[in-house]
């Protein structure tokens, strides 16, 4: 089992990322959070023999050629060990905090792919890129701005998606899916599953071909209050709901959303009672958290992101990572 953890933040994040590797991670990831999702793997980039990710850095209010630039250094810098993580997030996020469209959020994520398939190709090959999308149009790339071939390749493009239809064009357009830290076995097994096998059949490609990277909520030790409260902000969100309704819980969704627009943010983790928490999160000892991931991804994956609250000690890391 490969197991990719949290970076947090920049300040240290060479010293953060060796003490993950020593403690037996496999890479490391960054979320679009407090801080800049790229600039820490720049620095992670350094340590040798772990892989770094994006997960997820928000599409839709950047551009296809500037997260190119960025993917293709980052995989020079890490010499080839970059996975470039991207994400729709929320109508009400992208547009009152980035300031960015969110119209049709899977046909624009579906043609940021294509765009960034384009401009990769235009690099290693030399040739002309003339990509004209419905959202992106890029047709000019004279000889100051192209950066050559990547001597690694291009980096791999995962999508994070929780419905069915970005679920469905992931599986048919990216390298792989990056499945969201709000789920459960039930959720990935019954609802993602079979999205990801109707897009790669649609698409005429082998499963064995495609990255599943379920992402789970760990909470290591004896007190889960920082958990509660990152699965009641989580459940708030109305496109989470799907997962508390395939467990019959559908109708706390409202709520928390009722607490979030009051400000009401301790009070939301209260509502997620011991079922909800050890259902959609790994809590426990590091036996017992090991033993919800093997048995939410068993023949699903052999590769996972820890999402924790907040940093994980490398001991505790080393701990879980052995237990695996």
């Amino acid at each position: 089992m490969r197991v990719i953890t949290a970076l947090f933040g920049p300040v240290n994040a060479i010293e953060q990322a060796q003490a993950l590797a020593d403690a037996g991670a496999s890479g490391v990831f960054t979320f679009e959070g407090p801080h800049d999702v790229f600039t820490p793997l720049v620095l992670a980039s350094t340590v040798g023999g772990l892989d770094i990710m994006t997960n997820v850095a928000i599409a839709f209010p950047r551009n296809p050629i500037h997260l190119a630039h960025q993917a293709n250094d980052l995989q020079l810098l890490s010499k080839g060990r970059f996975a470039l993580g991207l994400g729709t997030q929320v109508r009400t996020q992208v547009e009152k905090r980035f300031g960015a469209a969110f119209d049709r959020p899977v046909a624009r994520m579906t043609e940021m792919v294509e765009a960034l398939r384009a401009i990769f190709h235009a690099w290693q090959s030399g040739e002309r890129l003339d990509f004209r999308g419905e959202f992106y149009r890029h047709t000019l790339m004279t000889p100051t701005f192209r950066p050559g071939a990547n001597p690694y390749g291009p980096p791999p493009i995962y999508v994070g998606a929780l419905g069915p239809r970005l679920t469905r064009a992931t599986a048919e357009h990216a390298d792989g899916l990056l499945v969201m830290p709000f789920g459960s076995k039930r959720f990935l097994h019954e609802a993602t599953m079979p999205a990801v096998r109707e897009g790669l059949a649609a698409a005429g490609r082998p499963e064995d071909g495609f990255a599943v990277i379920p992402e789970i909520i760990v909470s290591v030790g004896g007190d889960h209050s920082a958990a509660r409260r990152l699965l009641g902000f989580y459940g708030s969100t109305p496109a989470y709901r799907p997962v508390l309704e395939v467990h019959g819980w559908g109708d706390l969704q409202p709520e928390l959303n009722a607490l979030s627009k009051q400000g009401r943010w301790q009070e939301m983790g209260r509502l997620i009672d011991d079922d909800v928490l050890h259902t959609i999160a790994a809590c426990g000892t590091a036996g017992e958290v090991a033993a919800h991931i093997k048995d939410r991804v068993d023949g699903i994956s052999d590769q996972v992101c820890l999402y924790q609250p907040g940093p994980i000690a490398p001991e505790t890391l080393a701990e879980v990572v052995d237990a695996l």
